[in-house]
Order: structure tokens, then C-alpha cells, then sequence
């Protein structure tokens, strides 16, 4: 909406652009050496590089984004699409995890120089084919998801994780599910637990496909009993719900004495239920979460918990994705980041 000014009611006039012949202007420096300094080239001493700067700074100067673009071929914009969002889209930033993912990716994205455009899941092709995108970042994706097709289709470089292995134009940042699965139920294991039960989301992404195999895998080499339970939908509530049924127990009525929740939900929600059952933690029961909630660290007793680092994801895929579009793809095809179990007194046994 155009507002009028309170002088004869005339909208007012744009502020003129400042140029960066303006600012060497100011700064009593050449075009040249304000250039220079702003695009950190040229042999320039540190005081006029500064002087350079503060007064681009002082005076509002922006660099012509379109002609920065067609110098170096790129619009410098990045799509970003959280794949197992797409019927869930209430919940996404509700995730303590895709928030964190979501703000480092950002973050990390605009220190590079690259902005992050958010595409709802499902996007569709007529959606986002006019942006000049010159990458995308699709997070966890389902099996028969359809955007990783559409954007490599359109010859635009796909960011995701290892499911897009082998493909022509993608390229991947994973977890090592395996280790991370296997350090949580080998320290359950070390604690003295026998009957763990695995509590995960029924999905078909990478990360959940490989939790299961992993879990399947670790309970047939300790010949223990493979005891899932699966979440139908994201959100605390369907969570509780799935953690109050792995803790009735088995038709034999034998109970757990461990329960490791992948599904996300608040710790102290899973805590509160490990509770109403009657379980003393971690006397009865030892809990560790697949979670990034900080709540985790301040219940009574603080909950153990397995973080995917959301935070080192999102600097390895950038600074991939940023290698591949300014150096030609010479890169290798993926990156592998480590996950860290944060051991708390909730799967720790007392002894003696």
C-alpha cells in the first residue's frame, strides 16, 4: 500500500541508491580501492581496507545484486525443503532438530554469501521453476518423494542425504546411523539391560530405514529379543502414546529395562510416561532420546541424550555445496558426520 506524505498528500520520493562511487567520494579513496576493499582483493592495507568498509557501512551502500549475479553466473540463492515434512508441516519447526538444522543451514548459507529460500514440502515444480536457484538442499526425504526427480530434472544440484547416492547432480551429507545406534544400545548393554525396546517413527526416509536395520542387526549378535514399537505420525502426543505401549510390556508380560525413543518428542514428556507406568529411572528402566531438545539436560534425572548434530550437518553441507558450485563439482559425492551420545543419569545404573 502507497501511503501519501503529509505534504499535499504525494507519495514520498525512494531514497536514491547510494553507489559505490559515493562512497570512495566520502572516504577520499579511488573507485578502484573502495572495490577492491569491499570484495577483499587488491594489495590494500588494513586501515584504508577499514576505512573502506565503515564508511560503505555508515552510508547504506549495497552492492548491485544483479550485476554481482551476472559476473560471477550465479543468482547465489539456495532451496531448502525438509522432505519428511510433507504431512507434517505443523509440526517442522516445532522439531527442536529441523529448527536447529533449518537456522545453522541459514546461518551458514549467508556467511558463504548465499541466501536460503524455504520451499514448503511438496512444493511442485511450477512452484519454484522461475527462481534462479542455483542449488537444493532436500533434508530427509521420503522414498517417493518427487522433488529430488523435479530438481534434478531441471539440472539444478541436489543436497540431501546418502538415498540420492550414485544419482548425476546430487550430492550427500549423512549421519553414520549404524555407530549412533549401536554406541546407545552397547552403553544399555554395558549398564546391565537385556529387554531394550526401540521406539521409531514408521517412515521411509534413510535415517529411520537404517535405525531399524541397525537395531534388527545389534539384537540378533547379542541374541536378544527385537523389540519395536513404531509412531504413525510426528508430534509429542503420538510419541507418549507409542512410549506408554512399549512400556507394557510383552505379551508375557515381561517388562523393559530399556527404551531408546528415536521418534522425537520432549524428553520430559517420555520421562513423565516412563512414570505413570510405574518405572523408576533409571532403577527400573534406562531412557536415552533421539533428541536436540536442551530440556533434556534439566529433568530429574537428566535424560540421556543421542544428537545428530544438527549444527556440524548443516556447516559440511554448505561448505560442500559451496565447493561443488565454485569449483566445478570436483568434490567427492558425500560427507559423513559423526553423532554423539551425551550420556546423563537416566541410562546410568547405580551400583552398590
Amino acid at each position: 500500500m502507497t501511503h501519501g506524505s503529509r505534504h499535499g498528500g504525494q507519495p514520498s520520493s525512494p531514497t536514491p541508491r547510494v553507489r559505490l562511487v559515493d562512497v570512495a567520494r566520502e572516504a577520499g579513496l579511488s573507485k578502484t580501492t573502495v572495490s577492491a576493499a569491499l570484495n577483499d582483493t587488491g594489495r590494500l592495507s588494513p586501515a584504508v581496507r577499514e576505512k573502506a568498509r565503515e564508511t560503505a557501512r555508515r552510508m547504506g551502500y549495497r552492492p548491485n545484486a544483479t550485476a554481482r549475479q551476472l559476473r560471477a553466473g550465479r543468482a547465489k540463492l539456495i532451496g531448502y525443503v525438509v522432505g519428511e515434512a510433507v504431512d507434517a508441516r505443523s509440526v517442522f519447526l516445532e522439531s527442536p532438530y529441523f529448527a536447529r538444522l533449518t537456522g545453522a543451514t541459514a546461518a551458514t548459507a549467508l556467511r558463504r554469501g548465499y541466501a536460503m529460500v524455504l520451499l514448503p514440502a511438496g512444493s511442485l515444480q511450477s512452484e519454484w521453476a522461475d527462481l534462479p536457484l542455483d542449488a537444493v538442499v532436500v533434508t530427509d526425504p521420503d522414498a517417493d518423494d518427487r522433488i529430488v526427480d523435479d530438481v534434478l530434472a531441471a539440472g539444478i544440484p541436489v543436497f540431501s542425504d546418502r538415498s540420492v547416492e550414485g544419482r548425476p547432480g546430487a550430492y550427500w551429507v549423512d549421519v553414520d546411523t549404524e555407530a549412533a545406534v549401536r554406541s546407545a544400545l552397547d552403553h544399555f548393554h554395558e549398564q546391565g539391560a537385556r529387554r531394550p525396546v526401540l521406539v521409531v517413527p514408521d517412515s521411509t526416509t534413510r535415517f529411520h530405514t537404517e535405525v531399524f536395520a541397525a537395531h534388527r542387526e545389534w539384537c540378533a549378535e547379542h541374541g536378544l529379543p527385537e523389540r519395536v514399537v513404531r509412531v504413525g505420525e510426528a508430534g509429542n502426543g503420538p510419541v507418549v502414546r507409542a512410549v506408554e505401549t512399549a512400556l507394557t510390556g510383552d505379551p508375557a508380560g515381561r517388562r523393559p529395562d530399556a527404551l531408546l525413543v528415536v521418534a522425537e518428542a520432549s524428553p520430559p514428556l517420555v520421562l513423565a510416561a516412563a512414570r505413570r507406568h510405574g518405572y523408576d529411572v533409571p532403577g527400573d528402566l534406562l531412557l536415552a532420546c533421539v533428541s536436540e531438545d536442551v530440556t533434556a539436560e534439566h529433568t530429574e534425572p537428566p535424560v540421556t541424550t543421542l544428537s545428530l548434530r544438527p549444527e556440524a550437518i548443516a556447516e559440511a553441507g554448505i561448505e560442500h555445496l559451496v565447493r561443488v558450485l565454485e569449483q566445478g563439482g570436483r568434490e567427492p559425492a558425500g560427507t559423513l558426520v559423526p553423532t554423539r551420545l551425551d550420556v546423563r543419569a537416566s541410562s546410568v545404573r547405580q551400583h552398590g
